[in-house]
């Protein structure tokens, strides 16, 4: 007799739905290899983005700089 029902592990199991939009600068961060970084402020938290050339940069920096034509 083989009792398989009692496997808690779902590997497939679908992930609950994201609500609202991503942060462009974040993905944009991602998409360029490169990791986020909370850091604390004593205006709040912002992310800096660590590039895969070892260069740390302000997430919403770095956006600006690489789309310099995006209109605010």
């Amino acid at each position: 007799m083989l009792l398989s029902a009692c496997s808690s592990s779902q590997p497939d199991a679908p992930r609950p739905p994201r609500i609202g939009m991503p942060n462009p600068a974040a993905v944009y961060c991602e998409q360029q290899g490169g990791t986020l970084m909370p850091m604390q402020t004593p205006q709040g938290v912002r992310s800096d983005c660590k590039l895969p050339n070892g260069e740390v940069i302000d997430e919403w920096t770095l956006w600006r700089r690489d789309h310099p034509d995006t209109k605010k």
